[in-house]
Parts: C-alpha cells; structure tokens; sequence
C-alpha cells in the first residue's frame, strides 16, 4: 500500500504574515499608467512619409528575390555555357539537354501520373496552370533538401548531384519558362509565404 502524503497546513502565524487585498474604499487605491497625447489630426507630413514607406517597400525586391534570382541566373548561365570537355551520361549538362528534349506532353503525361498516385484531388489549386502545380510539388518533396533561400534550379541540381533522383520534368518546366516568368518560377511558393510583407497601416 502507497504511504499517505502528508499534507501541510499553514500556521495561525503564517496566515497573519500574508498580505491581503482590501476592496473597501478606503484600502481601494488605483494605478494609472501615463501615455503620450497622440495627435488626432494626421499630417500631411505623415501621410506622404506613410505612402513613401509603403511604395518603397512593395516596389523593391527584397534580399531574398535578389539572392534567388542570383542564384537561378548563375545556374542558367552554366546550363547555357558550351563544354569543351566530352562528358559521361550522367554530367549535369547531359540532363538539361534531355530535359530540353522533354515535351510538354510528356510533361502533362508525367502529372497525370503524379494525380494518379492521389487518393484524393489537390485542394487550393484550381486557378494554377500545370507547370505551378508542378513546381509546388516539387518545392513540397523534402527528400530533395529544403527549398526555402535556393532557386529551384539550383535546388535541382543540388539533388541530382547528391544522387537523389530529381524528376526530369521539373527541370523542363524551369528551363523551358519564359524571360518574364524564370525570376517568378525559381521562387519557391513556400519561401515567398515565409517571406511575405505586410505594411501596417
């Protein structure tokens, strides 16, 4: 059988030395806290400084679109660049060269595939065309590494390199995306929800 606990009391002498709250009038005693006067009428100071601050900050990429778009025009650039050197199969440029190769029916071919394997359809993803949808899922298969503060060409590369078998078609959308769209495209979708600004106003 369990020892009973012992259960302690406290002494006549004890409860005396405990403070009490009093709540009548006279014990009442009330805290005030002082803030700063605002001004009820906004300037028109404030309000250029406001509109200035926030068209600065929607306007100008921020360090993370500069890094990624960085990085994905450093690896374009070495994608495009000509070898010199006869390669094996496997040497990167031999990838991009088939992934150039790759049509967009097989590219739609290879997502049917990926739908298929679903037990239920992508919620959320109505309004996306088929290369988003496939560079979403893409940026979601962690067992390519993080894709959070990486262009997602690079993010490729990376993995084929580590040998972890990236798929082909992802690397044909992202080569095969037009000039205006490669800076949008190699952004991951989470790394823009991670990074997202707000302005308070």
């Amino acid at each position: 059988m369990a020892p009973k606990r012992r259960i302690s009391t406290p002494s006549a002498a004890q409860r005396n030395q405990q403070a009490t709250i009093s709540f009548s009038k006279q014990g009442l005693n009330r805290v005030t806290k002082t803030t700063a006067q605002r001004d009820s009428k906004p300037t028109k100071k404030n309000d250029a400084l406001l509109e200035a601050v926030s068209t600065h900050a929607i306007s100008r990429p921020t360090t993370a679109d500069a890094a990624i778009e960085e990085q994905a025009e450093a690896e374009l650039v070495n994608i495009k660049a000509p070898k010199s050197e006869p390669h094996s199969s496997d040497e990167p440029d031999d990838y991009e060269k088939r992934a150039i190769k790759i049509t967009n029916a097989q590219i739609k071919k290879y997502w049917e595939q990926k739908e298929a394997e679903r037990k239920a359809p992508r919620v959320h993803q109505q309004g996306l065309d088929m290369s988003e949808k496939i560079l979403r899922e893409f940026d979601m298969s962690g067992q390519y590494g993080p894709c959070i503060g990486i262009a997602r060409v690079k993010r490729w590369r990376r993995a084929n390199t580590l040998g972890l078998n990236p798929p082909i078609e992802v690397l044909a959308v992202l080569l095969k995306a037009n000039d205006k769209d490669k800076s949008r495209m190699q952004r991951a979708h989470v790394d823009e929800l991670m990074s997202s600004r707000f302005i308070e106003t």
